[in-house]
């Protein structure tokens, strides 16, 4: 729907921004106006909270719509592509949402350049990166003690997880943008879900 031109007909991804307020059609020039809101994307390795706190900010904050990536994940499974259709689809999913005057935040795996490349990323005014990270030993304990049909036991996993997690340590003041971090180590649910939520809030707040 708000890829097809309401005026030729025509459908593409890549209309031009005017004044963050309109998409301009390529081929007949129609002016569609939209809202361009923030986009809050929430980060983590498996096992450092990622889904528990996100489950309570839906339940808690009203202004906001919060997704969870992962329900899309078996149908987009392409590494090979850095997952660029996985992430254009849910930008496409979350631009149709923020219509409705809500901005998301969309919870799972993930980082800047996999995002900030897409053609649907025009069509926020910001894109806001916040991630979990954990101590090794507690996000070896956390994914060893979860249950075990989630696979997260297994040697194999472990090591990935922790090598993310290490990799958002080191890299998150220098990705394009930079991503805030958040360690849950020493942090209950809550007290992780009122940081979250006062990290998104003091985002809103400014663009209102």
């Amino acid at each position: 729907m708000f890829n097809v031109c309401p005026d030729c007909g025509d459908y593409r991804a890549d209309r031009a921004i005017e004044e963050g307020v309109y998409a301009i059609c390529k081929n007949c020039g129609f002016r569609h106006k939209f809202l361009r809101l923030p986009l809050f994307i929430l980060t983590g390795a498996s096992g450092v909270g990622k889904s528990t706190v996100c489950l309570k900010l839906a339940a808690r904050m009203k202004d906001v719509v919060v997704m969870e990536s992962d329900i899309l994940h078996a149908e987009f499974d392409q590494s090979e592509t850095n997952y660029r259709e996985y992430r254009e689809t849910w930008l496409r999913v979350c631009k149709y949402i923020s219509q409705a005057g809500k901005p998301v935040v969309l919870c799972g795996v993930g980082e800047p350049a996999q995002f900030e490349q897409c053609i649907e990323r025009r069509y926020f005014s910001e894109l806001h990166y916040l991630a979990l990270i954990c101590d090794d030993q507690i996000h070896a304990s956390r994914l060893q003690h979860r249950p075990t049909l989630h696979g997260s036991f297994k040697d194999d996993f472990i090591k990935e997880q922790i090598n993310f997690n290490r990799w958002l340590l080191d890299n998150a003041r220098i990705t394009e943008p930079p991503m805030t971090l958040l360690d849950t180590s020493e942090l209950t649910v809550d007290e992780t879900m009122e940081k979250v939520e006062r990290w998104i809030r003091s985002f809103i707040n400014g663009h209102a």
